[in-house]
């Protein structure tokens, strides 16, 4: 499944070749470094899931992700031992991670997601050493505690952007700790003072620091052009070994007769193009098309020209240089088949309400239809035009609509290019924005394209709109089956991780079905408690000492947890792109952990009430012995799901799997 994206882009930091993501690098760099250190050479295609890796050496990255995968158990129970002091409840909390059929299919490949939940229980384990070290603030094991919190969070969300709401989940503690400070009235405001920078220095400065740390060295490895080339700006081409962009000179500002090209900046938007086809009968005038093409081509080239001068011959040796500036009026003629860049009011090809654009004229005479207003983002008029770093805007003189790349697929009409259109709607977008990328003309100095390398802090920015671009365009495809959050916690339908007939070795990823359950219901039984704790505090009932401290649990230990699931979880109800069961299991230990701490609290409770101490204790280790035998048996179960099932289906009595689909949703 996943091994076809994140084991391919390992290789490509082995061989440093440029490629593009929607996630930040640490992830990939990671299972790349894992790779290289055992041997791995990066060769091999991960073209799609079920390839052999025959002598490929790929156990290195995958034991890297397990292992990964294997600390988020300690880091688990660490955590509930520290919140709860309840060495049972750390214990239940880690029979149900170990014993899960969903982590260890997770964990066993080389995904992202085993990574990322060790950074994300990293920085919740740190988080809650550092909350019982605040009786010593400024100790060793307090700074230890307070810094770890904060590489923690760099790493998480240096794998993927959910790793924010782990830096919500910090952030809200660290705001409820100062407010707690600011009300102790033996502290003084100098000491306060203290504290606040300490957390900004931890938790904020540093996750910083080390997040764009990460992305230099990205960029300092992947020095090669590569598959990732189109998705970024020309200037940063041109630094990439093997674009046709590096150790290129060209002129730096734009002049009448200049021959170039101009590529959109949406995302793979393509570049300006047009050929000798016309437009099919019945799609808008039966012109000359003119679409947006992904590669580089002669046919890109246009030349600019005045509006209003057919005769000036600007390529004469002795005629003079005139450069263009931001709000001309200019004409752009196609190189190769010498018609004008023109439009006009009959309507896209595609794109409803949006004006067609085409090649019109012969030998660059044309109508008015043909003159654009060229304006660069930003700037004030008649200032020079630069090659590769202005964003220039075409305005269509005529009817005041804007030249842009829709990003639809023409049909087969069209080569299968990308619509280009004249947008009425004049809201800025990168759309409708283009640079100039190649520039060639005699008359003009050539500059090394080194004068026009963008800065870390440019590329840094360029990379996180591209990556947010790419993450808003993972929408769901028609008739693609994608998953809803509110199926996640009920289990309700898994994930093929590979394999589908029978002669299959069939993997998928599914939770223990008993754990889940027993999770989900535990969530319900926790609000109960919470709430009838906290009235009962309220109503000033008095408890004993031991009670207290249970109480104390519940409400802090309990809640901490329990923000944290909801701040992993809900946010998934308000995104508009693809979503994955797999994107619940960080939720999911959060869950986890809260069943460990409700059900010791419970039968702690429980056992309150009854009399003599022997029989409380084992009404109590009784209660734990059960919770763990189920957790144990339904693993011997379901474990073929995360280990591969071989043989006949489910559906046939003599499958190892027969009698075990307890839902029709599961599709093993």
């Amino acid at each position: 499944w996943d091994e076809t994206h994140f084991g391919k882009m390992g290789s490509y930091y082995i061989n440093r070749t440029f490629f593009f993501d929607v996630h930040p690098p640490l992830g990939k760099m990671l299972i790349g470094l894992a790779g290289y250190l055992s041997g791995y050479d990066g060769t091999f295609p991960f073209q799609k899931p079920g390839d052999r890796y025959e002598q490929h050496n790929y156990v290195g990255m995958r034991a890297f992700c397990a292992f990964l995968g294997s600390c988020l158990v300690p880091f688990a129970y660490l955590t509930v031992l520290e919140l709860s002091k309840s060495l049972p409840a750390a214990l239940l909390t880690a029979f149900i991670l170990i014993f899960d059929t969903g982590c260890i299919t997770l964990s066993q490949y080389i995904l992202l997601d085993p990574i990322l939940m060790f950074f994300l229980m990293g920085a919740v384990l740190s988080m809650v050493k550092c909350n019982s070290c605040a009786d010593r603030p400024f100790s060793a094991s307090w700074w230890f505690w307070l810094s770890l919190t904060g590489v923690n969070l760099a790493g998480a969300m240096g794998v993927k952007f959910v790793g924010l709401f782990v830096v919500l989940l910090v952030g809200l503690n660290t705001i409820y700790d100062l407010w707690d400070l600011l009300g102790n009235l033996s502290l003084s405001l100098v000491m306060f003072g203290k504290h606040l920078l300490a957390r900004v220095l931890c938790l904020i400065l540093l996750p910083l620091a080390l997040y764009m740390a990460m992305f230099a060295v990205h960029f300092t490895v992947l020095n090669k052009s590569g598959p990732g080339d189109g998705f970024f700006s020309s200037a940063f081409q041109s630094q990439l070994i093997g674009n046709n962009l590096h150790n290129v000179s060209i002129p730096e500002h734009l002049a009448y007769g200049s021959v170039v090209t101009m590529k959109n900046l949406r995302m793979a938007g393509g570049y300006l193009h047009s050929h000798w086809h016309l437009y099919p009968e019945g799609v808008g005038a039966r012109q000359q098309q003119v679409t947006a093409y992904l590669h580089k081509d002669l046919n890109n080239l246009w030349i600019i020209k005045k509006h209003d001068s057919d005769t000036a011959d600007l390529s004469h040796p002795s005629s003079p240089v005139e450069f263009v500036r931001h709000g001309d009026i200019i004409r752009l003629e196609h190189k190769e088949t010498s018609r004008n860049l023109h439009s006009h009011q009959h309507e896209a090809p595609l794109t409803r309400k949006h004006f067609q654009v085409t090649g019109y004229g012969i030998n660059g005479t044309g109508d008015s239809n043909d003159f654009w207003r060229i304006e660069v983002v930003g700037r004030k008029a008649g200032k020079l035009i630069k090659v590769l770093r202005s964003q220039v805007r075409l305005t269509h003189v005529a009817t005041g609509c804007i030249l842009g790349s829709s990003g639809k697929t023409l049909p087969k009409w069209g080569w299968e290019q990308v619509e280009v259109t004249c947008t009425p709607y004049l809201k800025e977008s990168p759309n409708s924005l283009w640079n100039f990328e190649d520039h060639i003309n005699p008359k003009l100095p050539n500059i090394s394209l080194d004068v026009l390398k963008p800065s870390f802090a440019e590329i840094l920015l360029e990379s996180h709109m591209v990556m947010i671009r790419g993450n808003s365009g993972l929408k769901p495809k028609d008739n693609e089956v994608t998953s809803k959050p509110w199926h996640w916690p009920i289990n309700y339908q898994g994930l093929r991780f590979s394999g589908v007939n029978e002669t299959d070795y069939r993997v998928y990823l599914l939770g223990n079905p008993v754990i889940w359950w027993l999770n989900l219901v535990t969530i319900g039984l926790y609000l109960l408690i919470a709430v009838s704790t906290a009235v009962t505090l309220k109503r000033g009932v008095q408890l004993r000492s031991e009670l207290k401290e249970l109480s104390r649990v519940v409400l802090r230990g309990g809640g901490q947890i329990t923000l944290g699931w909801l701040l992993h979880y809900l946010p998934f109800f308000m995104m508009g792109r693809v979503l994955y069961f797999h994107h619940y299991f960080p939720a999911m230990l959060f869950s986890s952990m809260l069943t460990g701490i409700t059900w010791d609290t419970l039968l702690k409770f429980c056992t309150g009430f009854l009399s003599p101490s022997t029989t409380a204790r084992k009404v109590y280790g009784g209660g734990f012995l059960a919770l763990i035998l189920l957790i144990v048996y339904s693993f011997y179960l379901f474990h073929p799901l995360s280990y591969g099932m071989v043989g006949p289906m489910a559906s046939d009595p003599s499958s190892p799997m027969a009698g075990l689909r307890w839902m029709d949703s599961w599709e093993f």
